[in-house]
Formats: structure tokens, sequence, C-alpha cells
């Protein structure tokens, strides 16, 4: 973090742009709270871990742990007592999230921005919610914050919705995040500021520009800087180092990894990670941490592609793969700042963007690209090797337009053959007990394969993969009059669809980048059945 970020933080986070919010808690939870910290998240105070790092304190903090360590130390002390005395649950507004009885999907995904949508100035002082300037949407569930990647899915329901105003302020927000920290973190809690999330300011700024919020060469010194941001550490690298975000390849060339600043175990997940770390007694503890962290920086947190053994979490080793997502993503901000930096006059910077943009396909092509396969596959730059892993996310150099057309036709063909359920398109092909794997399926995976094989001419199968989503979605409304965070994808029958399992945590209603996803796929296929589908009413072809 830099220097400015460093004395925003200390600040609360406070700057002129959000004197309309209350300020953080200048230190994360575990730093300001230290052994209270330790004994809450330990002692399981509270069954998720995320509750007490989201609580807010009823004093100052420096008091709260003041009293703290004057009262531990009395016989009885009672630590459950303590908690509920100084630290208030977040408010969380009625969810609202079921549907009334007769609705169909269209007006309840509509309806439920505005129950999704936070304002600044009721953040609560002193708490790990980072002031932001505008109002944003949050997933729902647990998930009370802005977070980075869900967002965009989450916009393109928005911009569906006809939703400007909300387009607007998200756009406002992630610039000011750029601006103040210098990169987008996972979310806007002072325990995410140490890692970012997949890099989807590129494809928001594109968004924000064809739907009228505001050309995009507005953000091309946000963009820069953010890209800035994952390529830190570049310079200095020797072929076969990795320093941060960025790792340089046998012959010279950069791709990148998922990285975070810290070693310790995730605020949000500390007790889990403890557990984990303990599995591996022959690792040491931090590198497990740091992998978990790192996983959890990917977005699919967790998954057997960051996994030797896919039934063993501990096994976790995120930051020694180059993720195909990951450098996609990457490939198309070198792109758009090529195209920006052209637009603003710049044609030195242009060419030196388009030339990076243009080196790491190249990349990508020699160590990410496998022939045998038909698609991308991650790769284990520790070991030199391609990873077995075949997961949706090869479908992103689709989206990006980085594949040529002949790789483009071979990973459509390996999605049909090995990826394709009835429900949707699966995450990979192993099956394990982490929810970023089999049965489950995710709105953002349908979409970029979705949009990937459109961009390629496989309309055919972008058709295919979109009726099954929105067939098992519609199913599940149908029964339970909501959206969920991910589904169960059956094998035989969409119909049969469920709310997705496994991971750390249970399965969450609202959804924000399902309702974006579905909002958008039913104004792409009018025709689908899924529009005459209402809650408690009846399935769609039946």
């Amino acid at each position: 973090m830099t220097d400015t970020a460093q004395r925003t933080l200390a600040r609360g986070g406070m700057t002129p742009d959000v004197a309309h919010s209350a300020p953080s808690d200048v230190l994360t939870p575990a730093d300001r709270y230290q052994e209270l910290f330790v004994a809450v998240q330990t002692q399981r105070i509270f069954p998720d871990s995320k509750t007490f790092v989201d609580c807010v304190p009823s004093l100052a903090p420096e008091e709260v742990l003041r009293r703290y360590r004057e009262s531990a130390q009395v016989p009885g002390f009672d630590l459950s007592r303590f908690v509920a005395t100084y630290f208030t649950l977040e408010r969380t507004p009625p969810s609202h999230y079921v549907s009334a009885p007769g609705q169909a999907l269209v007006p309840h995904i509509d309806g439920l921005w505005d129950v999704l949508t936070r304002e600044p100035e009721a953040h609560p002082s002193c708490s790990s919610l980072l002031p932001l300037p505008r109002a944003y949407v949050v997933p729902g569930g647990r998930f009370h914050e802005l977070y980075y990647w869900d967002s965009y899915f989450t916009m393109l329901g928005l911009a569906s919705s006809g939703r400007h105003d909300l387009l607007v302020s998200m756009a406002d927000n992630f610039s000011f995040l750029i601006d103040t920290y210098g990169h987008i973190p996972n979310g806007n809690r002072t325990y995410y500021l140490s890692r970012s999330q997949p890099p989807m300011y590129g494809l928001m700024v594109e968004l924000f520009e064809s739907h009228g919020v505001d050309r995009a060469l507005r953000y091309l010194p946000h963009l820069r800087r953010e890209y800035e941001y994952w390529m830190d550490g570049e310079a200095s690298l020797a072929p076969g180092d990795a320093r941060r975000h960025v790792v340089r390849m046998p012959d010279g060339a950069c791709l990148n990894r998922y990285w975070d600043e810290r070693d310790t175990p995730r605020e949000e997940g500390y007790l889990e990670d403890v557990n984990t770390a303990l599995h591996a007694p022959h690792r040491p503890a931090g590198e497990v941490y740091r992998d978990l962290r790192a996983g959890a920086a990917s977005g699919w947190d967790f998954s057997s592609r960051w996994l030797d053994d896919v039934n063993d979490l501990s096994s976790i080793r995120t930051t020694a793969i180059v993720p195909v997502d990951l450098n996609s993503f990457l490939y198309a901000s070198e792109r758009q700042l090529a195209c920006l930096a052209q637009a603003a006059g710049d044609s030195q910077a242009a060419h030196a963007f388009a030339a990076r943009a243009l080196a790491r396909r190249d990349a990508m092509t020699r160590y990410l690209w496998s022939d045998e396969v038909g698609a991308f596959l991650d790769y284990d730059w520790q070991r030199g090797q391609r990873r077995t892993c075949l997961s949706a996310a090869a479908a992103t150099p689709l989206f990006v337009g980085l594949a040529s057309p002949a790789q483009a036709q071979r990973t459509a063909d390996t999605l049909r053959d090995h990826l394709i359920a009835a429900g949707g398109l699966r995450t990979t092909q192993a099956s394990s007990l982490q929810q970023w794997d089999p049965p489950n399926g995710w709105a953002p995976l349908q979409w970029i394969a979705i949009h990937g094989l459109r961009k390629y001419g496989e309309q055919a199968l972008a058709g295919d993969i979109a009726h099954r989503w929105l067939s098992t979605v519609s199913a599940l409304y149908v029964r339970e009059s909501k959206l969920v965070e991910k589904y169960s994808l059956h094998t035989s029958d969409a119909m049969c669809a469920s709310g997705g399992g496994g991971g750390e945590y249970p399965l969450q209603d609202g959804f924000g980048w399902t309702n974006g996803v579905v909002r958008r796929l039913l104004g792409d296929h009018p025709e689908h059945d899924a529009h005459q589908a209402t809650a408690q009413g009846r399935t769609p072809g039946n």
C-alpha cells in the first residue's frame, strides 16, 4: 500500500469525498483487538468467523481493548457477555429477497436493486467498513459490503434494469478506491485491503461508456494506476522468480498470479484457516495462510484448481499457479489501456501497452495452451508444468478476445464435451467439498462462457448454456421464490435444480451477480420460458 493510502487509512479512510460517511477503524479487527480477536474467533463466540469482524464497537476500539485486558484477568470472566456488552451486530436491513406469489423474474430482480443498495451515510463509526462516496450494491446474505469482481456482473443487470443512477455511483466508488488505496480491494473492509480480486475495472469502463455513464477516457488514469498495482515489482525480476502478483517465466516473459500481502489467517475465516493449516504440519503455517488468502483473491474460494489433493484444502498452492482467467483479464486491461492512450494522443504509451498485450497473449499460448486438451489450463510456475484441472476459466480467453479462432473452436468443443451439465456450465471436473467445484454452477462463469462463445460465432453452444442456466434459475425460483448465490447443476434434469452447497458458509440468498447475469440473459432471450416463471407458480414449459 502506498504512503498516501496509509495516511488515508490512518484517518479512518476519510477524505473530502466521504465526509458524509463515518470513519472506519484505522486498523483491521485482528490488528486492533489482538488477543481479544483471537479469543473471540477461537472460542467460536459466533458460528461464522465473519460476524465478529463486521461487528460495531460501542466505545472507541482502544477503550474496548483496554477494558478487555482489565476484565479478562477477573475470575469468572465471561467472554460472550463481554462481546455482547461492547459490540453490536452490524444492522442488516430486512431482506425482502423472497418474491411475492405470482411475480415474474424480471420485476422481482428489478425490485431487488433497492433492497441490495447501501448508503454511505448509514455506515457505523469505527467498524471495519471503508467509507465510500456514493451508494453501492452488495451481494446480499452475509455479505454487507461491496465486492470487486462481483460488481461487474451485478452491473450487467443494473444496466438491463435501466438503473443508470447506480451505475454512475458504482463507477465513482471504484475510481475513489483506486485514488485512495492504489487498487480496488477485495471488498470495502479494512481486512480486505491486503488483496484485490480479478481485475474487472477495464471491463467496467467499457460498460460505463456503452451505457452512457461517462466516456471511457475519463477513467484512463485510474486504469493505469490499477495496472501498476498488478505489475509492481516486474522490473526487478529474474527468470524463474516471482514478486507479489508478477511471475517472470523462464524465457523472460511476465505473467501474473493471485497474491495477498499478509501471511496470517483470513480475519473473516480465522478459525477455518487455523484448522486448515494444522492439517499440513509439513508446511509453514504462513505459507498455507497466504495461499488461502490468494485463493480468496481469485474469487474462486475455494476450488480444486488451487489444490494438489482435491480432498485436502491444506494442499492449496494458489501463489504457485499462473491462472488462465487472471491473465486474460489483464490482457483485456492492456488492450483497453492501449486504446485509451491512443485516444488521449499518447501514441508511445499506446504502442507500449499494445506490445504488452501481444506479449502476454504469446506467453499464454506457450505456457497455458494445451493442444492435447484443447483448452487453456492454469500453469504451475514452480514445477514448470501445466495443471491438469480443466475449469470454466478456460472460457475467459474467448471472453476477452485473446484466443485465436482455432483455439476458440477447440475450447468450445472441450467445454461441450467435458463441462456441460443439464443445468448449465460446470465449474471444474473434480467433485470436492469446495464450493467452486461440481456440482455447483455460478452465474459469472455462465456469462463469461456465453459471451465469449458468442464473440467467436459459437452461437449454438452459447445459446444452449444460456437456456440451461435460465431453466435452472427459474425452476428454483418457482419453488422457493428467490435467487441464490450458486446452484447445484443436476446431471439429469434442470427442473430438479437446487441451491448449491459446499464451502465454508451456508447458501446465501439475494443475490447480486445471479440477479445481474439472469436479468441480462432474460433481456437477450425474450423468447425463453423463464419469462413465464412466477414465484410459487408453474414451472416454465409445464
